[in-house]
This record gives structure tokens, C-alpha cells and sequence, in this order.
């Protein structure tokens, strides 16, 4: 495989639904020689086709998006395309959406604030077939290997707590008793290493098991 240049830059597609960042995306990885962006996309569906019609070298992929989000456009279009190189690029370090992402077939994980340099290298290294995160996306991630999974109930749990659920109101919408919600959030405290309710709601949202805008 040869290495990108300037007479023949890395071909990029760019997915993104906030168009001001696209550009702006598109103007970053275009300022750079060995890249070139050829394709775009606003949404996980879109991504797909419009994979389908450029094959670019590299994606570069937003996570959070309505409708088909990166990690399902990303499952959707390496189950077509199992060589796909998918760069999921967020503005969150959140560790949960890192190990989302990754365990959707992504190869690696930039953040958008990222030098274009460091991009450059992430995305060169992902064509290469080299398996590579930034630094502070690895750190981000050994925290989540560090803590014990959350289940979906638990999960359930947290999302009800972060909209102000009270325990009578999580038991009574997850069809469970009282003492069952205590058990769970016994278990969170446990899990996430809080205190408190208004802890593990913090928590829970600062690692990204749980966003605040669904």
C-alpha cells in the first residue's frame, strides 16, 4: 500500500449533520496535502449510500447524529463493506461513546478540536491497517474497562433518574417495585463509585452512558 501524497492524497468522506461543522471539517481535512475530502454526508443513511457510490479510503464518521447514528452507519456499512476504515471524529471523550463507537467496527476514535496534524496521523495510520488511538482517547476508554458494565435495566435506571424520576415514579415506568429501583441504584453507586443520587446522574452523564439531549 502506498503511502498518501500529494499527487495522491487520502480520499475522505466527511458525515456530519450540523452543516457548519461540516464545512467546517471539510476545509480542515482539505487544508491539509495528504488528504482530500470527496464525498459528504448529514446522516447515517446518507453515509451509506453515498458510500456506496464513492468508496472513499477513509470516513470520517460523527457518532451522534438523528435517525442512523455513527455507530449504526458504521455497523451497516462495514457489514456491506467488511474493509471499510471508519474514523468515528466527535466532540465528546466521553468514554461510553468511545467504547461504542469502537465496538461498532470503527478503527479509531479524534475529536473534532483535535490539530490537524494529530488527525492526519490517526487517519493515515487507520489506512495503513495499524491499530491507533490519541492518547487522551485511550485514557478516556481504560477508565470505562475499568469500571463494571452497566446493564439495560441499570441503564433504564439512570435515564429515568436523569429526567428527575423520583424511585415511586422509576418502579411504577419499568413496572418494578420500590425495593427493586433501590437495588439497582445500590448497584450503580457501587458501579460508578458515587455517593448519591444526584452523583450517579452526574456520573452517568459525564462518561456518556446517558445524554442529556435524548
Amino acid at each position: 500500500m502506498s503511502s498518501p501524497n500529494a499527487e495522491h492524497p487520502l480520499k475522505v468522506m466527511i458525515v456530519d449533520d450540523h452543516p457548519p461543522m461540516r464545512m467546517g471539517l471539510i476545509a480542515l481535512i482539505n487544508s491539509h496535502p495528504r488528504m482530500s475530502v470527496i464525498a459528504e454526508a448529514a446522516d447515517g443513511e446518507e453515509a451509506f449510500e453515498v458510500y456506496e457510490d464513492v468508496l472513499p479510503d477513509i470516513v470520517l464518521m460523527d457518532l451522534r447524529m438523528p435517525g442512523m447514528g455513527g455507530a449504526e452507519a458504521t455497523l451497516a456499512i462495514r457489514k456491506r463493506y467488511p474493509d471499510a476504515k471508519i474514523v468515528v471524529i466527535s466532540t465528546y471523550d466521553w468514554d461510553e461513546d468511545i467504547h461504542r463507537a469502537l465496538q461498532s467496527g470503527a478503527a479509531s476514535y479524534i475529536l473534532k478540536d483535535m490539530p490537524i496534524e494529530d488527525i492526519a496521523e490517526t487517519v493515515e495510520a487507520v489506512y495503513k491497517g495499524e491499530a491507533t488511538l490519541p492518547t487522551t482517547v485511550a485514557k478516556r476508554l481504560a477508565e470505562r474497562e475499568r469500571r463494571e458494565p452497566i446493564t439495560d435495566r441499570e441503564r433504564e435506571v439512570l435515564e429515568a433518574l436523569v429526567k428527575g424520576r423520583s424511585n415511586k415514579e422509576i418502579a411504577r415506568d419499568l413496572s418494578i417495585s420500590d425495593e427493586t429501583v433501590k437495588s439497582h441504584f445500590k448497584t450503580l453507586f457501587a458501579k460508578l463509585q458515587v455517593r448519591d443520587r444526584t452523583e450517579a446522574a452526574i456520573s452517568a452523564i459525564r462518561h456518556g452512558i446517558i445524554h442529556i439531549d435524548e
